[in-house]
Order: structure tokens, then C-alpha cells, then sequence
């Protein structure tokens, strides 16, 4: 099952809005087929699994993260491959949320004789499946908060120079991150002032993520990097109803796709952009920032995992902050994480933080 979630985490952030899945199909000790899911979400990876073991797949054991698909799709159900395969026994971390599913495969499976084991390695299999989890269970993406900053978390000096606060092993960390993810998210003020790509470089991968910027009223460069590469990288604008009709009309014209969310008197409200993304099938969403699009998504409790790059200098008090005003009157509300890990690249310290 372990060689099987690691073969899972190939999938992420290319397999939207299906769940990165892996396969290991075994008989005698030894491994006959091996699968993932598959860019875009198919095939399956029980399907090439099985593709890959041929006929040796008779009387063997298939050991799967999630529980193999029962409804008819694109795709047909990874149940009915697994029956007409023979094989003898089916072991699988979790059962599937999805309501087409939700045990069925596995009573699919009982009911053709094939033997069944559950709840394998359950927790790592569900820390994996977070994305998906969240977007059948809860409506939304995961959303992984990014923040890179001096020893007293600080995004940029007083006069706004912040390039580079961390050193490159920690930048390429950063792309390994954003490319494990469906989609990269920003504030309007992060594009406005740093005119970024919000692309994966350097890393050599085909395939990149949705790049998404929550601004209101649309106020952002016309002619900058996003507006130069909207027709090469999706690009989606979420905004408010206030946006004016003639920058509507702009980003639609350069291959922008907008999604028009509801407001709170502080800006756009970060529940229904989330709800939103989850319609749209996004499971991972990485957020670089800035620091008023941080403090909204902690203040609503909608961090689900933090990943905090620290370097080794100090800004000051006059340096710009991580993370805007929260408006906390008692220490008992702050949102507080768990510390899952620790890791060193180059000179800075990455600390990976999860809610409970």
C-alpha cells in the first residue's frame, strides 16, 4: 500500500477533478502491474495496472489508495475491469466519498467473490486525498497557504523590495510545490506588484497549473505578464459585482475566464471563491499571497495546510507583514496549526503546518 500511495502522489496536480489514485497488483511476492492515475484523470490507474499485469492479474491481489470506481463515467467502472480480471483479492486504504461510489465498489466486488481488506494505511491515504476529500465532502479545494519570510515574518522591506527573501533550493521547492497543485492563487496586490507568471519553471514538467487572482474589481496590469499568457496558461479572474463591464471585457478578450463571487465588507468573500473553484472540479490550490488574501483565509478557517519558508535576516517592525490584520481581541482565537514537519534548503527553513 505504501508503494502504492507513493505511486498516487505522481497524479497530483494533473489528474483534477479526478483523485490521484495508485495500483500495485501482486501474486507470489511478486509485483505484476503497477498504475497511476492517469494526466487529465484517465485512464484509471487500476486500468493500467491491469493493463500492465495481462492475464497474470488471475488470482492476484490489488492493492488500491482508494476504492475502485463503481459508475459509469468516460471511463467504465475500475470494478468491472477488476472482476473480469479474476483476481482474487482487492485491499484498499479508503472507501470514496463520491456518492456514485461510497462503498459500492467494494460490495460490487464482495458480491463476485473477490475477498476485501479496508482501511490500509488510512491516514496517509487520507492526507494524500485531502483535495479530493475536501471538494466532495466539503464543497471546496484544499488550500495550501504559502508564505516565504524574514525571521520576523515580514514579506517585504518598508519600501516594498522583497526579491529574494529566500535563497533558490527554497524557490525550487516552491515550484515543486506549486506543480504538485491544481491551480496557483494570488491577491490582486501580489499581481499588481510583483507582475508574476505564476507558472512552474525549471523542473522540466509538461503541464501547468490554473493560475487564479482573487481581485475585485478587476484592477490589475492590462498588458502585464498574466494578460500577455492567458491564452497559453489558463487564467482565472475572481471578482466582485462592482467589477466594471469594460475591464470584464478586457480579460475575456485576452483569454481570461471570470468568476463572479459574492463580497463581504472587506473584499471578496473567501467561502464562496472557494465554493466556486469547487464547482469548477479544482481540488489543490496553492496561495502565494499576499497578506490580506492570508489573513481572509485564516480568519475563516479555511487553511488547510501552511507551508512557511523562514530565512535567516530580519526586517523590522516597518517591514510589510505576511499576513494582514485579523482583528483578534483574545489570543484563545487565533487560528492555530499543527506542525507536521521540518526541512532545510539551502539557508532556509521550511516548516509545514496542518489544521486539525
Amino acid at each position: 500500500m505504501a508503494h502504492a500511495l507513493g505511486l498516487a502522489r505522481r497524479g497530483l496536480g494533473r489528474v483534477w477533478p479526478n483523485p490521484a489514485v495508485g495500483c500495485v497488483i501482486v501474486k507470489e511476492g511478486r509485483v505484476l502491474g503497477r498504475g497511476w492515475t492517469q494526466p487529465g484523470g484517465r485512464p484509471h490507474a487500476e486500468t493500467v495496472a491491469l493493463a500492465e499485469a495481462g492475464a497474470a492479474a488471475r488470482g492476484a491481489t490489488v492493492y488500491v489508495s482508494l476504492e475502485p470506481c463503481a459508475h459509469h463515467g468516460k471511463t467504465p467502472p475500475c470494478v468491472e475491469a477488476l472482476i473480469a480480471a479474476g483476481v482474487a483479492r482487492v485491499v484498499s486504504a479508503l472507501e470514496d466519498p463520491d456518492a456514485r461510489v461510497a462503498g459500492r465498489g467494494h460490495a460490487m466486488l464482495r458480491a463476485a467473490g473477490t475477498a476485501i481488506t479496508t482501511g490500509v494505511m488510512a491516514a496517509e491515504a487520507a492526507a494524500l486525498q485531502k483535495g479530493f476529500l475536501n471538494r466532495v465532502r466539503l464543497g471546496r479545494p484544499m488550500v495550501t497557504l504559502k508564505l516565504a519570510t524574514s525571521l520576523d515574518g515580514r514579506i517585504a522591506t518598508a519600501s516594498g523590495e522583497s526579491q529574494w527573501i529566500t535563497g533558490p533550493e527554497a524557490r525550487a521547492k516552491v515550484h515543486a510545490m506549486r506543480a504538485a497543485h491544481d491551480a496557483v492563487l494570488v491577491g490582486a496586490g501580489t499581481a499588481r506588484v510583483d507582475d508574476p507568471t505564476l507558472t512552474v519553471r525549471g523542473l522540466g514538467v509538461t503541464h501547468q497549473p490554473v493560475r487564479i487572482v482573487a481581485a475585485r474589481t478587476l484592477d490589475l496590469p492590462a498588458d502585464g505578464n498574466l494578460a500577455r499568457t492567458a491564452r497559453e496558461v489558463p487564467l482565472w479572474l475572481l471578482h466582485g459585482p462592482v467589477a466594471p463591464e469594460a475591464r470584464r471585457a478586457h480579460w475575456a478578450s485576452v483569454g481570461a475566464r471570470l468568476i463572479e463571487c459574492a463580497e463581504t465588507p472587506d473584499g471578496l468573500d473567501p467561502a464562496v471563491m472557494l465554493a466556486a473553484l469547487g464547482l469548477t472540479g479544482l481540488t489543490r490550490v496553492f496561495c502565494e499571497g499576499g497578506g490580506q488574501l492570508a489573513a481572509a483565509l485564516l480568519k475563516a478557517d479555511l487553511v488547510d495546510e501552511l507551508a512557511l519558508f523562514s530565512a535567516g535576516l530580519a526586517f523590522g517592525a516597518d517591514g510589510r507583514a505576511a499576513i494582514g490584520g485579523l482583528g483578534l481581541a483574545r489570543l484563545a482565537s487565533a487560528p492555530r496549526l499543527r506542525l507536521v514537519s521540518t526541512s532545510a534548503h539551502g539557508p532556509d527553513l521550511l516548516s509545514l503546518w496542518s489544521r486539525d
